[in-house]
């Protein structure tokens, strides 16, 4: 892995994981979480639209790249909100 393809993963995960999280939560996380979530996110969404044969073509690779990742951690949160809903009924 080269310098240049941590770094677009850094931002790539922080960007998907402050969008997923206002989406599904209302607001960011804060930057160390919404990292963690942005590349869990990217992971989860890379496996989901390999295993379902789904290919975005945005224009842009890094545009592409973030979309995937923004769908893995929406899906994400979601499931995290399921599993931990902390007294809500």
């Amino acid at each position: 892995m080269t310098l240049e393809s941590i770094v677009v993963t850094i931002v790539v995960g922080l960007v998907a994981g402050f969008l997923a999280g206002l989406v599904v939560m209302g607001r960011g996380r804060g930057w160390f979480w919404n990292l963690i979530i942005g590349i869990l996110g990217a992971i989860l969404g890379r496996w989901l639209a390999g295993l379902l044969h789904i290919s975005i073509n945005l224009g842009a690779d890094l545009l592409n790249q973030v979309v995937i990742a923004f769908v893995g951690a929406v899906i994400l949160l979601l499931i995290w909100r399921l599993l931990f809903r902390r007294g809500r009924k």
